[in-house]
């Protein structure tokens, strides 16, 4: 996305606007665009707390990233530095394309208690099948970024609730409309996030979901 000129911008689900250089601070914005993001880095720990919870005996977890985005970089950083408060050891997975999404995943599901985190990037979405169907056959408890994985058959996700972010986007547009600057409009976290479950895929694992987990779920698919 190229932002430049003097046409206002207001964007929506982006995973680090400041490392992508939309915006000089989340703050501040600074110049003609402003909007909000798609996540806080501190989601990271959330995603192995979720896994966790669902599936107890993961002691090691592949986190695959786009490794071209900030985004990406942050977003297994953010993993990396709460994995010693869950026991478990993280691995890079690269996923520029599914040769090495497949090598890297065959190799990792070689040793036991194995399981993934799917991080947020356009990549993630242009593989979504092919990550599904590789987590599906080596048999590892997976969380996602967004309920469209587990929709197709993913355990579990959580992420922030799209529609809000456009909804709250149309609220900025018309402050802009009135006279706002973006660059005095603050990038905005998400509000509101959304915890799916897929019940089906947890007993092809052999997994009991807790009953507390599926109470707090927005979405159960049996």
């Amino acid at each position: 996305m190229q932002i430049s000129g003097p046409v206002p911008v207001v964007f929506v689900i982006v995973p680090d606007p400041v490392g992508a250089g939309y915006v000089d601070s989340l703050s501040r914005p600074g110049g003609n665009a402003t909007g909000f993001s798609l996540f806080e880095y501190s989601i990271g720990g959330k995603w192995l707390d979720l896994l966790k919870q669902i599936a107890p005996g993961v002691t090691r977890v592949a986190v695959l990233r786009d490794p071209v985005i900030s985004g990406g970089l942050g977003q297994f950083a953010a993993v990396q530095s709460a994995a010693s408060s869950f026991a478990v050891e993280v691995t890079a997975i690269n996923m520029r394309d599914t040769t090495e999404i497949e090598r890297a995943i065959m190799s990792f599901a070689t040793g036991s208690g194995g399981g993934l985190i799917v991080t947020a990037s356009p990549l993630a979405v242009v593989h979504r099948g092919f990550i599904l169907t590789l987590a599906a056959r080596q048999k590892l408890p997976a969380i996602h970024f967004e309920r469209a994985f587990v929709a197709e058959g993913g355990l579990i996700s959580y992420g922030p609730d799209f529609v809000d972010q456009y909804r709250r986007a149309a609220g900025y547009v018309d402050r802009i409309l009135k006279g706002e600057k973006p660059a005095d409009l603050p990038v905005q976290a998400p509000t509101k996030y959304e915890l799916a479950i897929n019940l089906k895929t947890a007993k092809v694992l052999g997994l009991t979901v807790p009953n507390t987990l599926i109470g707090r779920a927005d979405e159960v698919i049996e």
